[in-house]
């Protein structure tokens, strides 16, 4: 059975990026763009991704909602955005990875991530 990950990205671009990277990596992904849907999403999912650049809801209030859920979370961002990127960990984010790095190479970092969710032990934070 795949790991379902729900991922919240308001970006029609990003959203289908992320949906396609999760996909390759093996895993089932349940897509939402408001913060409604987001809580839908989470249902039965283990992990969530959430893109911190969005208008349509608060992108901290997502990742504690989604760790409140239960899952574990990674969050997807402006690499020069340092304040956002250190609330988003503050928020309950094991990572956060910059926009150029899920577009480089989102499959195997994604795929890593699943790993991680296989193996036993803390996972730590990085940004």
């Amino acid at each position: 059975m795949a790991i379902r990950i729900a991922i919240l990205a308001q970006d029609l671009i990003w959203s289908d990026r992320l949906v396609r990277a999760v996909e390759a990596a093996g895993a089932e992904a349940a897509s939402a763009k408001t913060a409604a849907a987001f809580d839908d999403a989470l249902v039965d999912a283990e992990l969530a991704i959430v893109d911190l650049t969005a208008r349509a809801y608060d992108p901290l209030v997502a990742i504690e909602r989604a760790r409140s859920a239960g899952a574990r979370v990674f969050a997807v961002g402006q690499h020069d955005d340092h304040a956002l990127r250190k609330a988003a960990l503050a928020s309950g984010a094991e990572r956060v990875y910059a926009y150029r790095k899920l577009f480089e190479d989102g499959p195997a970092t994604i795929a890593g991530w699943l790993e991680e969710q296989r193996s036993p032990g803390p996972a730590g934070a990085r940004t």
